[in-house]
Formats: C-alpha cells, structure tokens, sequence
C-alpha cells in the first residue's frame, strides 16, 4: 500500500540542531526510503535546501539566538499532500492548520517542546513570566485542540496534555526513535585526541545550552568528584554556564557544536551522559547515549523519568537536588560495565525505523 504524501511544517530545522530539527530530518530520511514524499516546510536560514525543502521568508528572533520567525506562507509544491503535521504550533504551525483546513487534509500535531519554557527569554521579571506561560497554556490547548491528532513522545507528557493542558483531541504515544545504524559503540581515542580530553573518566552532555535545561547543575555535583566534563553543543545560556564552570572546582571543556557525524564518537567517550533537564517531553540525547553504549544520569522530572529506567539504562535523582545528582553519577561511574550492557540490549526498542512505522500508521488512521 502506498505511503500518504506528507507536508511537516515547523518553525526551527537545520542548520539549528535539536531535538526537532533532528525528529524532522530522521522522519524524512526513513519516509523516503520508503518511495514516499515527505515535503519539509522551514524558515529560510543558511541551510542549502535540497529536494522536497521548501524554505519560507523569515527573520531572526531577536531574544532566542538560533530561532527564526517565519512568515506563515504555504508553497504551492506541496499543495497535493494527502497529509498536514505540524511539528511546532508557532507561525509555521498556523500555516500548518490554515493549509490543512483549506484542504480539507487531516492535521497532525507533534508536541515536542512545552510552549511556556521559552517564557523567561522574552519576560522581563518573575509576574510576566508567570503570565506570559499561562497564556502560552491557553493557547496550546487551543492549537492542539484544532488537530486531528496530538502526537507525544512519552505518556507522561501525553498525560499532562489531558490533564494539566486540557487538550480534548486524541493524542498517541509515538517515540521519536533513534538512528541505531548510526547512534551505536565504536572506539573514541581518535576523539579523545582531536579535541584533547584527558585520560580518565568522562562526564558530559550534548545538546542546546538552554537556561530551562538547568546545565549548572552538572558543574555542581561534578564538584568532588575526580571527573572531567565535556560539554558539547551550543545555546543561549553557554557564556554563563562556562563562567560558573570557570569558577568552580571542575576540569570542564566546552566543545562547542559538533558535526553529527562526531555524535556518536562523543556518546561513546562519556562514561556516563549527564541530563538534569526538567523540561524534556523524551530526551532523546539519553537514548542516543544508551544506543552508543553509554548509561544516563537524569533529573526524575518531566519525561525522563519514564526515559531513564533506573538501574537499567542508568540512574534518577530528585530534581534540584545536586548532592543526589553527583552520588547517582558517582554509582553510575562504579556500575559502568554492567550498565553498558544493559544498554545495548535495548537498542532495538528505541530504532527510528519502529517509529516511522508506527507513524504511517497513525497517518492512515487519521485520512
């Protein structure tokens, strides 16, 4: 049976590298292979577009360094979708669900990031902030409540749709999956050397350095223990984490961003992947780290704590709580050859390719 043809709106894609841009560019890839069409509407940026991208007018957004505001425009080349997702609910979303309304097309929803978590980049104190997330509630229940489906990658996020956002539209459980072709062991001393690391155990992350990640917390409970961190990745909160890291009793280094073919070289280097985001609706760095081999130390907060199975796959500990935070990384440190293997045992049950299959499934329902 032939797959449905496909038009993914979203507002953040390559160059910029996150856990959107990522879900979108892997989906694609997968859903062609399958001889379908899956066309990528983008805010135009220095990224080269090739075959089915469509990148739209749009300026940068002043208080998010990296993020584009586009103009809500739909390109006539994608007009015959059988199929409409928007991936994110800003002006690419709207035009997202005007084109699926105007074509009579059914509309999917991803719900990668919670809305109100950009709050504190355009508020100017703690009252704003508080409005500013209770109006971005409202009008996620809004948006969401315009789709055919919602899809979310965790139940525990699918969870707080229903209760705490309000979102009445069905919403399906559908991981983001990760490429374990690519994302698997390998040996790392060449990257070692390339970016000289020292010999010894590695703590780290990689990802957006946002300031709703909570990364200094990281720095906080490496303090003590005889480890060196490895931050890789980029973001807004960057210059004050190194600042924090510099003053602080830590061997840190900040490789800034890495090639995505040096990923899985970094994944593989850690010795355990530090994530104390509260914020995340997967967390899908931890599964990539997992599928290299490499166990996780999370805050059990938001979606990780369904990510992270504890004793598993790696280790939890109470939000804010930094003193947990370096005691489970120092247990993960001791346990890292049994944790490693429990590991690479679940790597097929995290495969991009289970995803997309389970996705063609829910665009099928919805036509």
């Amino acid at each position: 049976m032939a797959l449905p043809r496909v038009a993914a709106f979203t507002d953040t894609y390559l160059p910029t590298v996150n856990g959107v841009t990522y879900t979108v560019k892997t989906w694609r890839e997968q859903w062609t292979r399958r001889d379908s069409e899956m066309d990528v509407i983008y805010p135009r940026s220095e990224h080269q577009a090739t075959a089915g991208e469509h990148p739209v007018s749009s300026l940068p957004f002043p208080f998010y360094e990296g993020f584009r505001v586009a103009a809500p425009q739909i390109p006539t080349a994608v007009e015959a979708a059988d199929v409409v997702h928007a991936h994110t609910p800003f002006s690419l979303g709207l035009a997202a669900k005007r084109f699926a309304r105007s074509n009579d097309a059914p509309l999917v929803a991803s719900y990668h990031t919670p809305t109100g978590e950009y709050a504190e980049y355009v508020s100017l104190n703690g009252t704003i902030e508080r409005l500013i997330r209770n109006c971005a509630t409202r009008y996620e229940r809004w948006f969401l409540n315009g789709a055919d489906v919602v899809i979310t990658p965790s139940e525990r996020t699918a969870r707080h749709l229903r209760e705490t956002v309000g979102v009445s539209t069905p919403v399906k459980v559908l991981a983001n999956g990760v490429d374990t072709d690519f994302f698997a062991p390998m040996e790392t001393a060449a990257f070692r050397e390339r970016h000289g690391l020292p010999d010894g155990p590695l703590v780290g992350y990689t990802g957006r350095h946002g300031y709703e990640k909570c990364l200094d917390d990281i720095v906080a409970a490496a303090e003590g223990l005889d480890v060196t961190l490895v931050f890789g990745g980029d973001g807004p909160a960057r210059e004050d984490l190194e600042a924090t890291a510099e003053a602080a009793d830590v061997d840190a280094h900040f490789l800034g961003f890495l090639d995505r073919a040096e990923l899985p070289e970094l994944y593989a280097a850690l010795d355990v992947f530090a994530f104390p985001s509260p914020v995340e609706t997967q967390g899908l760095v931890a599964l990539e780290a997992n599928a290299c081999g490499t166990p996780v130390v999370g805050v059990d907060s938001g979606a990780l704590s369904g990510t992270i199975d504890d004793g598993v796959t790696g280790y939890k500990y109470p939000e804010g709580d930094t003193n947990a935070f370096g005691d489970a990384i120092e247990r993960a440190l001791d346990e890292s050859e049994r944790l490693r293997e429990r590991c690479l045992d679940r790597r097929g049950e995290t495969s991009v390719e289970h995803s997309v299959e389970r996705l063609a499934d829910i665009y099928e329902q919805v036509i």
